[in-house]
């Protein structure tokens, strides 16, 4: 298969691939276990860092040429030699310093974590999964600003997302980027930098058309994302989707609970 015959198909993981329960429906798996047999570069692009992404591609036990986690902060391009067979191919990072000082005042009882180039992750306290990982520190605030970082992360356990939405908004953050995951959660990485960017690098390198581009999301982090494969090829939503990844997109699909993904795929 040549490269303008293939699709980059790119795969967002919570709520599209994965439940919350965090298992992949066996029809969701299939699909996308016979696109990639096809000869499809079938990728995942997320906002989970490489330590979280990992266990997901061996568990759908594919080999994509390329990853792009920390919604876009990090592309990683297969390599036998490197940790979990991938390497860190762009890494763009910034000084958090100024983003922290300027959320936490709007934010005082925000949860703070920043993750570094290498995929680590430094927190403040009671951070959901962060805490768990092997690669996670737990330190003072004030410890979070001395380091480039590839994103910003925080959560506001007392605010539901458009009370939190809103209060991002009032604060006039620049020189980043910034996305609502789940409820009252804020990824900031890099100016510029989403998955969109990180994807663009990756089509240019497969010398994929834009033409043939399929990008499935449910998240605020997936808009850049769906627009980018929607100008020329195919951006998908997931049914449940806010409204603004909706219109981002030009497709829609059933929600993941109804293995959506699966029906989307089953047209490659």
């Amino acid at each position: 298969m040549t490269s303008h015959d293939r699709w980059l198909i790119a795969l967002d993981i919570d709520g599209t691939l994965l439940t919350n329960h965090g298992d992949v429906a066996p029809e969701v798996s299939s699909e996308v276990t016979r696109v990639f047999e096809a000869g499809h570069e079938v990728m995942l692009a997320t906002g989970r860092s490489w330590a979280e992404t990992a266990p997901v591609i061996e568990a759908l036990n594919i080999s994509p040429e390329y990853v792009v986690c920390s919604n876009g902060a990090m592309v990683l391009k297969k390599d036998a030699l490197a940790d979990r067979g991938y390497r860190r191919e762009y890494v763009e990072t910034f000084n958090p310093a100024s983003v922290l000082t300027t959320i936490r005042p709007a934010l005082p009882e925000g949860t703070f974590a920043v993750e570094d180039a290498n995929g680590a992750y430094y927190y403040t306290e009671s951070f959901p999964y962060v805490s768990q990982m092997h690669e996670a520190h737990q330190v003072d605030f004030d410890e979070l600003m001395h380091r480039e970082v590839t994103r910003v992360v925080v959560i506001s356990p007392s605010d539901d997302t458009e009370a939190f939405l809103q209060v991002v908004e009032k604060m006039g953050l620049h020189r980043v980027t910034y996305n609502i995951g789940y409820t009252a959660w804020l990824d900031i990485a890099p100016d510029g930098v989403n998955k969109a960017t990180g994807l663009e690098k990756v089509r240019e390198h497969l010398g994929i058309p834009r033409s043939r581009v399929f990008a499935a999301g449910d998240g605020r982090n997936d808009i850049e994302m769906l627009e980018w494969a929607a100008k020329l090829g195919r951006g998908v939503a997931m049914e449940g989707s806010p409204p603004e990844v909706m219109a981002a997109s030009n497709e829609q699909c059933a929600s993941v609970l109804e293995h959506g993904l699966a029906d989307a795929l089953a047209s490659i």
